[in-house]
């Protein structure tokens, strides 16, 4: 590693000072490197429960005789627990902002920590899950509460019923279903799915579940299982399918509704066993695994490949510091904390600019992928709700050197998730690097002038299920910040049918079809400029035919800018403008700047795509996904709305426990505080380039928030990493440098490659009994508890 020393930049014409003063000298000397440490201006009030308070909130629970709890180490077989009282999960119940804020902005003191718990209760016909507050924390006897959390939630009380509950037993009876049809499934697909070692397929059923005329359905399909090293099932779908009715929990009232294969509809299994035996009966045979559905290095070896690419490096070490314990994190002019938990993955709080705070909280919110077909009812079903599986739950290890660059900074993340903490090592890294071109560049008749452009990245991923998603916040000098997210991994394919037609999407593999589906994710961004007390403003360039003083009184067909306000949350639902004519801002009508504009923060598209849901009113998903018919809201904010979406409202979709729709009242947008929720996504209809797997360079979606008006100049001119180059006739006769001095000690590439060795999966610890040095190590998902189940 190398290391380099910046001289003050001087004042006056030192900027504009010949080359033999502006020149520093060259920097020989290696230095460490090593991580800024830095001191957090205050306790993360946003951070999760400690290890210690989770045992003792879990602990508190199970005090509670009414509420009849089952520790999970007593717990007998799955299906004895499914008619248990338990605890699905504790976490923090984040503070309220007009609590936090007089802590954040003075000597006030943090506002009362409390716990949020999760208690399924299944000794009922009709099981559910209840939220409870707990606390203040510490817990002591004398002042601790439990009580209901339902003013967070619009339904009116934070309660869901559960319809799957019985998991083992529907398993059982998925399998029993099989095992009745085992000739067919001999002659179709030639392989068996029991339950057992020696299958060759495993039966998936569809989410959410089916919810019509009063019954609960689900569609379950025949996967062929994976024979190599990839687990790929998700492209080998077989085409038999059957719907099953598991109304209610008694598994002899079950029954088999309908089936279906090779695109062909059947309502009883005696309908599909006459067809089978006709003679025009078609077997087309499953997908079945092979090197084209893994993702290990195979095909066409590429051009000059064997050489190895170019590298990042940081010659002087990290030019951020980092508060490990309080996950604060300071670079250049930007400041924030950062927090995670089972539901959402990564959030960042109380972001500052310049010593302001620009942005309380932004953060996921939610992550659909919604799949439509009209051949195949289990893909038509199939709509996910990810943080009902939790995007902090599937936030893995980052690999060094591959997801992010090997001197890349990385902080644990942790969640409890019925009676056991989880920490997932390295899963946020953060790191500079040079993008590639200049944030700016101008060449003029005697000079050129570019400015270097280094952002820097708060990366995490999560594999939720068969898809990958990357998070980036990017930080740039120009004082903007990029929110963007990519996807990867294996598509839910389908099989493609004999007779099937093209309205379903591509037919990409042997009898594999891609299946069209849409990703949409929201986040929220709780902006502040200047205070709390903001407006939106839409900036518009609109078309226009005017007769100017200087016309000669003709017409001329040209545009012109216009600036309206969004005054109600009746007017809060808002699309993107087709041509990007049109710019949204949050603006403090009180603190213009010296020019009497309005001080703000703008919002718009980035690269990559830019969507909202094409299905209008979702059959599959209801009223849950209220938040995906635009691709931006903006509302008042509420201490009692505190998320757009709830992770269980697939549950009951036409009656979610959070219905955003709600949010919208009326209320007053004029020097609010203001809420802003925004979507990302992608239309994706999968062709064989998602074969393997989808590639991030074109599952991509981001967006901007940057300063308007709220400085009086481009904040970038602040960095000496740019030259301004003079010249006369071909010669150069300055270059100008401003202090910067280039390393150019000797390089140790050892510092480039990736620990490849460093991947340990997560890390679980029981909490109940709580015995904190009883660590396991365990591949992902290893240790998990997944959903209510």
């Amino acid at each position: 590693m190398c290391s380099s020393s910046f001289t003050k930049r001087s004042s006056g014409d030192g900027r504009r000072a010949p080359i033999s003063r502006r020149e520093a000298p060259a920097q020989t000397s290696c230095g460490s490197g090593s991580q800024i440490s830095i001191k957090a201006p205050k306790v993360n009030i946003f951070a999760g429960l400690t290890d210690d308070e989770a045992a003792t909130v879990t602990s508190f629970l199970h005090d509670q005789k009414s509420l009849n709890l089952t520790a999970a180490a007593n717990a007998t077989s799955q299906r004895t627990q499914s008619w248990d009282n338990k605890i699905l999960q504790v976490q923090l119940l984040q503070p309220n902002k007009s609590d936090a804020l007089a802590y954040l902005d003075s000597s006030s003191a943090a506002p009362a920590r409390y716990a949020r718990a999760i208690i399924r209760f299944g000794t009922t016909l009709e099981p559910y899950i209840q939220e409870y507050q707990v606390g203040p924390l510490p817990l002591t006897n004398r002042t601790t509460t439990l009580t209901r959390l339902d003013y967070l939630f619009n339904k009116g009380r934070g309660y869901q019923r559960i319809y799957d509950l019985d998991i083992e037993e529907i398993t059982a009876f998925t399998y029993g279903v099989s095992a009745s049809i085992v000739d067919i499934t001999q002659l179709l697909l030639n392989g068996t799915a029991l339950g057992t070692e020696n299958d060759t397929f495993v039966i998936a059923g569809n989410t959410p579940l089916i919810h019509e005329d009063g019954k609960i359905f689900q569609w379950n399909q025949f996967y062929s299982l994976h024979t190599g090293a990839c687990f790929d099932e998700d492209t080998l779908p077989s085409g038999l399918m059957f719907k099953t009715d598991i109304t209610g929990r008694d598994p002899a009232k079950w029954s088999v509704a309908a089936w279906q294969f090779n695109g062909i509809f059947y309502e009883s299994e005696a309908a599909f066993r006459q067809a089978i035996n006709s003679s025009s009966f078609i077997i087309p045979g499953p997908n079945l695994d092979g090197d084209w559905a893994c993702t290990d290095y195979n095909g066409d070896h590429l051009p000059h490949d064997e050489l190895f690419p170019p590298v990042p490096v940081q010659p002087d070490g990290p030019r951020f510091a980092v508060d490990e314990q309080e996950k604060f994190v300071e670079w250049m002019d930007f400041s924030f904390y950062l927090s995670s938990n089972k539901d959402l993955g990564m959030q960042l709080h109380n972001i500052k600019y310049k010593g302001e705070r620009i942005i309380y909280e932004v953060g996921l919110q939610e992550a659909l992928a919604h799949y439509a077909s009209s051949s195949d009812p289990f893909q038509g079903s199939s709509a996910y709700l990810d943080s009902e599986y939790g995007l902090g739950t599937t936030t893995w290890q980052l690999v060094s050197g591959f997801d992010c660059p090997a001197y890349a900074t990385y902080l644990n993340t942790s969640y409890y998730l019925g009676e056991t903490s989880h920490t997932h090592p390295s899963s946020i890294c953060m790191f500079e690097y040079d993008t590639g071109y200049p944030i700016q560049r101008h060449t003029a008749p005697t000079y050129v002038s570019v400015t270097k452009n280094i952002a820097f990245i708060v990366r995490s991923a999560a594999t939720v299920g068969n898809y990958d998603y990357l998070f980036d916040y990017e930080f740039y000098f120009d004082g903007s910040i990029h929110i963007s997210v990519r996807a990867s991994g294996y598509i839910q394919s389908s099989f493609w049918a004999s007779d099937m037609g093209t309205q379903d999407g591509f037919h990409i593999h042997d009898n594999l079809a891609g299946s069209m589906h849409e990703h949409v994710l929201n986040y929220k961004l709780d902006l502040d400029v200047a205070g709390t007390a903001n407006s939106l403003v839409k900036s518009a360039l609109v078309p226009t035919t005017e007769v100017y003083p200087w016309s000669n009184g003709k017409p001329r067909n040209t545009m012109k800018f216009d600036r309206t306000y969004i005054s109600s949350e009746s007017d809060g639902k808002l699309n993107w403008d087709a041509n990007n004519a049109v710019m949204y801002s949050v603006v403090n009508k009180d603190k213009p700047n010296k020019y009497g504009e309005y001080r703000g923060w703008k919002i718009m598209p980035a690269t990559g795509n830019r969507n909202h849901l094409v299905i209008q009113n979702s059959t599959v998903l209801g009223k849950s996904v209220n938040w995906a018919t635009h691709h931006l809201y903006a509302v008042q904010r509420k201490d009692s709305e505190p998320r757009s979406v709830y992770p269980y409202n697939g549950w009951d979709p036409n009656e979610p426990v959070v219905d955003f729709d709600k949010f919208f009242n009326g209320e007053s947008l004029d020097q609010e505080d203001i809420v802003l929720y925004f979507n990302l996504g992608m239309h994706h209809t999968p062709d064989t380039s998602d074969l393997p797997n989808t590639v991030f360079t074109s599952a991509h979606s981001s967006m901007i928030i940057a300063p308007q008006n709220y400085l009086l100049g481009d904040p970038s001119r602040g960095t000496i990493h740019q030259t301004r180059i003079n010249f006369v006739s071909g010669k150069v006769t300055d270059a100008l440098t401003f202090g910067t001095k280039q390393p150019t000690c000797a390089l140790d590439l050892s510092v480039t490659k990736p620990n490849l060795e460093s991947f340990v999966g997560e890390v679980y610890t029981s909490k109940y009994p709580y015995h904190p040095d009883a660590q396991m190590l365990g591949n992902p998902g290893e240790g998990l508890e997944t959903g209510v189940r």
